[in-house]
């Protein structure tokens, strides 16, 4: 017998792999960038000023990597 389905490719798997990750990279940015800030926090006796600003780094970032890999996506889409 025969499969005459479609079989997915595997750039498609690529990107599912790499878009799936990018969820999982804006979280740990956000709670590494809270925890640096709340660290230098107890440090530096600044409450919560550093901790404002570690958790606005850390979004930023999170948000920058989410930006990049879609940016990566249309790339190779004019490619194509």
């Amino acid at each position: 017998m025969t499969d005459d389905r479609p079989r997915p490719s595997r750039r498609w798997i690529r990107q599912v792999g790499v878009l799936s990750g990018v969820g999982l990279t804006l979280v740990i940015s956000t709670v590494l960038g809270l925890y640096g800030g709340l660290a230098l926090d107890r440090w530096l006796g600044t409450s919560p000023w550093l901790m404002l600003v570690g958790l606005l780094l850390g979004i930023a970032a999170g948000f920058l990597n989410l930006f990049r890999a879609v940016g990566m996506f249309d790339g190779d889409r004019d490619r194509d």
